[in-house]
């Protein structure tokens, strides 16, 4: 079987290319700095992922998504639909960081913190531990079906979709509480839509890390397709070194191989083996790369083992293979570190200074104003205040802006449940001697009789007939 997957190589003519069969690609297990960096993603984020819906916050889930109840818990705080715009904040500070770092070193976040790759790289994992290395597992799919080869590929099927399924809880999970999820699952007594998405999401990750693997990055994500318009000539990129290592050829250890017009390469194919995608990263910069630096880590190994200096593969610029000087700190870099940094630092000021209350004033649109018996000016409005915080509150609520201005609240001091939208209708009357204009501002405060903290200011128009 040839070590280059066939994908890059179509030898037919278009229907060929659109259509051609899948060459199955078995990667090389390998070893070095970059493997142990990518064995600290998959641990820290799958710790995070399947971690987080197991703390408790109190007497709650530490993390929960609770969308019946439109309540977002995070830790000590909880954000409500109203509260939209810190998600819109997180997405920019998310593409913003794609950005930088995708300009500073290429796919950094395919190569060692996108889920499809942290998933894969269990499944694989798994694959080796049940099935062999990679030649045992090429041997294996080979040989015809006994009832030792079924076992072995049942045996890791079983443990994929036991490990699929368990996934799909912890996503369940952060939207329905796990323990409560867990317990109904046992008990065979979830809902049909927490069963459905459970199995959904498994099966995903089943299909995605199990089966589809490196298609998923070639052809089904976006991604690799407009990444090239982040690049530039002094953006770091994996690439083999050609001015180095061409002519390249086998040779045994020791030999004179400048002697011979032969360059560091010894044509080895191993940066093809460890290859997730199962590309040549010996023919320059291609799409289907993912920046995972295995071919790095096992090529420093062959150089090593030849007495060669390292590096004929590793993280480069094309000016630094050109010669020529690279200027990784470039006004790219600084305008989307710059940006990145100043919504980070505006979300972060935004969440610390949040008020766990919202007030929205609502005047009265069917009249102006009215005249009130004593020959008072009257506005009515409805003042709509929302508990955003996890206690109930009671409030007081007065009216400023204007001398000798006078609301009245038949409600008196209110009280506000954790979550509720209480529309408070109110009055207010003033001397239309004290009125300096038609139109006026005024101010609505209301403040939590409980916490002085929970405060809010809302202004508002008032209307009326100005004695000159």
């Amino acid at each position: 079987m040839s070590e280059k997957s066939d994908l890059h190589e179509p030898k037919g003519g278009m229907a060929d290319v659109l259509y051609e069969k899948r060459v199955k690609i078995y990667p090389r297990e390998v070893h070095g700095i970059f493997a142990r960096l990518r064995t600290l993603g998959v641990v820290v984020l799958l710790g995070i992922f399947y971690g987080l819906p197991w703390l408790r916050w109190d007497d709650r889930q530490a993390v929960l998504l609770d969308l019946p109840a439109r309540q977002f818990h995070l830790f000590g705080i909880t954000f409500w639909p109203q509260d939209f715009f810190y998600l819109a904040a997180l997405l920019i500070i998310a593409a913003l960081s794609l950005f930088f770092f995708t300009a500073l070193a290429g796919r950094l976040w395919c190569g060692f913190a996108c889920p499809q790759t942290v998933w894969t790289e269990v499944f694989l994992w798994i694959e080796r531990k049940i099935e062999g290395d990679r030649l045992r597992q090429m041997k294996l799919d080979r040989a015809p079906w006994t009832g030792r080869k079924m076992f072995i590929k049942g045996g890791k099927h079983f443990i994929w979709i036991v490990f699929s399924l368990y996934t799909g809880l912890t996503f369940v999970g952060y939207f329905t509480p796990i323990i409560e999820l867990s317990q109904k699952l046992v008990n065979f007594s979830q809902g049909p839509w927490e069963a459905f998405w459970v199995l959904f999401y498994g099966f995903a990750t089943y299909g995605n890390a199990g089966w589809l693997r490196e298609q998923v990055c070639i052809y089904m994500c976006p991604y690799a397709r407009f990444q090239g318009a982040m690049f530039d000539k002094d953006t770091l990129i994996i690439s083999y070194d050609e001015k180095r290592g061409e002519p390249r050829g086998s040779r045994k250890r020791g030999t004179d191989y400048q002697d011979k017009g032969l360059g560091s390469c010894i044509d080895c194919s191993m940066c093809v083996q460890v290859c997730p995608t199962g590309i040549d990263i010996r023919d320059g910069l291609q799409y289907q790369c993912i920046g995972c630096a295995a071919c790095i880590d096992v090529c420093d190994s062959v150089m090593e083992k030849m007495d060669y200096p390292k590096g004929l593969i590793r993280y480069t610029t094309e000016h630094a293979l050109e010669g020529t000087k690279t200027h990784v700190l470039r006004p790219r870099m600084f305008v989307y570190g710059g940006m990145l940094l100043l919504v980070m630092a505006a979300l972060l000021y935004a969440v610390t200074q949040r008020v766990p209350l919202d007030v929205d004033v609502i005047r009265d649109r069917n009249a102006l104003y009215r005249e009130t018996s004593e020959g008072l000016i009257e506005n009515i409005y409805t003042i709509k205040v929302i508990n955003k915080d996890q206690r109930d509150h009671q409030y007081h609520l007065q009216v400023s802006g204007l001398e000798n201005i006078k609301l009245i609240n038949r409600m008196g001091d209110f009280t506000v449940r954790s979550g509720q939208v209480l529309n408070v209708p109110i009055y207010v009357q003033i001397d239309p001697v004290d009125l300096p204009a038609t139109s006026n501002t005024i101010q609505f405060t209301l403040v939590a009789t409980d916490d002085a903290n929970i405060t809010h200011e809302e202004e508002a128009r008032f209307i009326g007939a100005a004695v000159r």
